[in-house]
């Protein structure tokens, strides 16, 4: 059906009144200094095109009012000629301009807005629709009418050719085809929309189909799926217990559709079967408002009226389960407080850039963002060496909500950017009723329409990406750190100890007379040599003459005394999914703390709550070897790069250094040797020193192993240490666990602390490097760094991915180059207990224990798991790869 004026079925252009506008307080002229760019007067002449073409569709418009008795239309359309906003820092007049302003008759406070891959639309004076693309002066603001009551839901199609628009009121439901109803307009003649169908209740929500043949119209708790070209109905799907808010189609499962409602959950459909898939429970105590999926990442993204987010996972075998749960507040407050911490150790000049207006705190504890859109946002580094994925844009979302833009990153699941609107005094809307946002794939601009809140305006703005993420870059992030070394020692760098012999001093306790010390040295009988009478032995036989002359087969020594390094880490069949073996490590049930495996592959520590380490063979046959001495729950074992010694720290407050050969203590370090317990150890630069946090400091120890033996006083270690140096964090707080790579030469140590920050520290010049703050909800217990292994290979870069985990905040990815994070794994449970986690040999895989009995195992690629692996009966506490074969390793609690 063809839908006209409203006496008929036909629909003319409303008329419409242009007014320029100027910047904010001066409506008449530009601001004064300003400078006309070429770009500025080829907008300026563009504008007056527009205005003229619209004056002339204005007095047609007129006079064909007049002859029907109505006057007109009182309304006005005031346009911008690209201006630049002003702020209150005075640093941001690039970031966003406002193009259009149009005032309506009708309030705009919950006014429909759809934004399409050209075009966004808007209703005017309530019963009009507008459409209006930024794309050069040619389009037009376009006017249709035909609609007789409150238009209450706009969408665009998907297609670009023809591009479609769908518009509903209570009344009717109309289809416009963009393109022909402008080429009518331009040759005068009156553009007509197509009536799907009428109705009796008010349409909250319009959806197209992939390819635009069907869409989905929400009335009520109600969804009805209409056929565009036989103008019918295909199904109707209901379930919700409250009104549909908003609706999507899958991207890539043509015959599902899934909706969120008031009732504050979710639904899947089949429409095509016309059958309920799946219902979620009730998420939160406000109504679900918008909806988004993603198809790179098979994700669902819900928001709702109290700024809550709410991230599940699409793929198969996932059971929609919830990947993220994220409070906007929360994240603007903690974005804030990482710029602002990482302005305190930049340059002065890039903290007067970066400085930012006083925010009223009380207000800002209290501002709550509902989710009123999103739309999907590509984000691609100017400099592809400051991404991790520098071949490929970052998927981001726009999140629209009253008072500010958000640009949130689906793979980190942390904000990008932030455009608050009080920071723009000029922007015409500064508390929003609706919003909707459009951005082009490799596009440096996006669009955004706002309508306000308390009045009748309608607002376009220009945002330059560019702009605001340079301006909202944190200070300080442009130095490169990087975990390889990438230049000598310095003569005053720590490290220097490690490269120029170390001779320790004797304690003044040591001197002994002359006499006594060579007595020392000799056995205890203070004979060289003590020779046996023979009469009790039977006389020599010789029974053969062996041949010491054969030459050895050198392939078949090599291969026998390591055969691990004769085959590399095989990249095909990396996913460990089976269950290979199982053994206890002890008769009754007790817990292990920590696992590692030696550079080589062929054994395995671990360490007890019964006070004992154990080292199985990496089969984990035969019987292990046990290292007892600790008083206490061994908390940490660590192998040396030569695989000859094994490092131990327990809850008796010792550590402890054991030669792996004799399984006889080396070294030990007892409570007395530091003011603090030792939270966390290992061994750092090749073996050269020991690496420890003690309280709010970590140590760097130069050690000595002993291998003489006293026969006397052989229950005493004749092995010693020194500190040569020690760092306390930077604000002070007590150090929870400490990391370095100790396989290769790095001038990196990762210090996380209990004030939830990981601290970078360059021992090569001897101080802090960096600090990223609010790195969890709560302190982060381990950092795993991506260390590699000499059976596979890496890219360089890949070294400088590190991970941490925290009770109840899942496991995030950082990228030490641009000290952000660049991905979040929240799929598995882990509420309260402290669970491991591990890096895979070939930098792929992530693995982590959980809650739930099971061992998760996720891509780097991606934040949900690729699998479980089940077979424990309590919580999994530790993970651990085999650098030499495919296999992961994992023990509860």
């Amino acid at each position: 059906m063809e839908l006209g004026p409203a006496g008929g079925r036909e629909a003319v252009p409303g008329s419409v009144v242009v007014q320029k506008r100027g910047l904010s307080g001066t409506d008449s002229r530009l601001r004064a200094g300003s400078e006309a760019t070429p770009e500025s007067r080829e907008n300026r002449a563009g504008a007056r095109s527009v205005k003229g073409s619209l004056s002339r569709n204005h007095s047609d418009a007129k006079a064909s009012a007049a002859s029907s008795g109505e006057g007109g239309l009182d309304r006005r359309l005031i346009m911008d000629v690209y201006p630049e906003i002003p702020s209150t820092d005075g640093c941001t007049s690039d970031v966003v301009a406002e193009r259009y302003l149009v005032e309506s008759k009708k309030s705009t406070a919950h006014a429909p807005l759809a934004c399409g891959s050209q075009h966004c639309a808007f209703p005017l004076d309530g019963n009009h629709l507008c459409v209006w693309s930024p794309r050069g002066t040619s389009h037009q603001l376009l006017t249709l009418e035909g609609h007789h009551q409150l238009i209450t839901a706009v969408v665009f199609g998907n297609q670009v050719d023809p591009l479609q628009l769908c518009s509903a009121s209570q009344d009717c439901v109309i289809m416009w085809n963009v393109d022909d109803c402008r080429d009518k307009t331009l040759k005068g003649l009156t553009p007509r929309g197509t009536i799907l169908g009428s109705l009796l209740q008010t349409v909250h929500c319009l959806r197209f189909s992939l390819d635009d043949r069907a869409v989905a119209v929400c009335a009520g708790n109600k969804i009805s799926v209409m056929d565009v070209e036989k103008q019918s109905v295909l199904v109707e799907l209901q379930g919700h217990q409250g009104s549909v808010t908003a609706v999507e189609f899958c991207p890539w499962q043509a015959n599902i559709l899934i909706s969120v409602s008031e009732d504050r959950s979710f639904k899947v459909w089949d429409y095509c079967a016309g059958s309920l898939i799946y219902s979620s429970s009730i998420l939160t105590g406000c109504p679900l408002l918008s909806l988004l999926i993603s198809e790179e990442n098979r994700q669902l993204v819900t928001g709702s009226a109290d700024g809550q987010l709410w991230i599940f996972s699409l793929m198969e075998r996932h059971h929609y389960h919830c990947v993220a749960h994220v409070d906007l507040r929360k994240k603007s407050e903690t974005f804030s407080t990482r710029r602002m911490m990482a302005g305190q150790y930049s340059r002065p000049e890039d903290r007067q850039r970066h400085s930012r207006p006083e925010v009223d705190k009380k207000e800002e504890a209290e501002a709550t963002f509902p989710v009123l859109s999103l739309a999907h946002c590509d984000l691609c580094p100017q400099d592809s060496q400051c991404g991790v994925f520098s071949s490929e844009c970052t998927k981001c979302l726009w999140i629209g909500s009253p008072t500010a833009l958000f640009i949130f990153n689906l793979a980190s699941v942390e904000l990008e950017a932030a455009l608050h609107f009080k920071e723009f005094q000029s922007l015409s809307v500064q508390i929003a009723g609706s919003c909707a946002v459009m951005s082009e794939a490799m596009s440096p601009k996006a669009f955004c329409i706002l309508s306000s809140m308390f009045g009748n305006k309608i607002a376009m703005l220009e945002i330059s990406l560019a702009a605001l993420l340079s301006f909202q870059k944190c200070p300080g992030a442009g130095r490169m750190l990087s975990v390889l070394a990438s230049s000598c020692v310095l003569p005053t760098s720590p490290l220097y100890f490690g490269i120029i012999k170390e001779n320790f001093t004797k304690p003044a306790n040591t001197k002994k007379h002359a006499v006594r010390s060579a007595v020392e040295d000799r056995p205890l009988v203070f004979h060289a040599k003590i020779r046996s009478s023979g009469y009790t032995s039977a006389p020599h036989v010789t029974m053969f003459s062996p041949k010491t002359n054969i030459k050895r087969n050198s392939k078949r020594t090599s291969k026998f005394k390591n055969n691990y390094k004769c085959k590399e880490y095989s990249l095909e069949d990396f996913l460990p999914r089976s269950l290979s073996r199982q053994v206890a490590v002890a008769q009754e049930s007790v817990a292990v703390h920590c696992l590692q495996y030696s550079g080589d592959g062929q054994r395995l520590a671990c360490g007890l709550a019964n006070h004992l380490s154990l080292v199985f063979d990496a089969s984990l046959s035969g019987t292990p070897a046990a290292f007892s001495g600790h008083d206490g729950a061994v908390n940490t074992v660590c192998w040396s790069h030569d695989k000859k010694w094994l490092l131990s720290t327990g809850r008796d407050q010792t550590l402890r250094v054991w030669s792996v050969h004799r399984t006889e203590l080396m070294l030990l370090l007892g409570p007395e040797s530091f003011p603090k317990p030792i939270t966390s150890a290992q061994f750092y630069y090749m073996d050269t020193f020991i690496l420890l946090s003690s309280g709010s400091e970590f140590w760097l120890l130069k050690y000595h192993i002993d291998l003489c033996r006293d026969d006397i006083r052989r229950y005493k270690p004749k092995s010693r240490y020194k500190p040569i140096f020690r760092l306390p964090l930077t604000s002070g707080a007590e150090v929870t666990t400490l990391s370095a790579v100790n396989d290769f030469y790095s001038h990196i140590v990762l210090t996380a602390g209990r004030d939830r920050t990981v601290e970078v520290f360059d021992l090569n010049v001897g101080h802090s490097a960096a600090v990223i703050a609010e790195v969890h909800s709560r302190p982060a217990h381990q950092i795993c760094q991506n260390k590699g292994s000499s059976f596979t290979t890496q890219q360089s870069l890949a070294y400088n991915l590190f991970l941490t985990t925290a009770v109840g905040d899942g496991v995030r990815l950082w990228d030490l180059r641009t000290l952000r994070c660049v991905r979040r794994f929240e799929g598995h449970p882990s509420r309260c207990y402290p669970c491991g986690v591990a890096f895979s040999p070939c930098g792929r895989l992530m693995g982590c224990g959980a809650e739930d009995r099971h061992a998760y195992v996720y891509e780097m690629g991606s934040s949900s798991f690729l699998y479980r692996l089940a077979g424990h009966t309590d919580t999994v506490t530790e993970v651990a790869f085999n650098p030499a074969a495919p296999q992961n390793l994992h023990h509860p609690a």
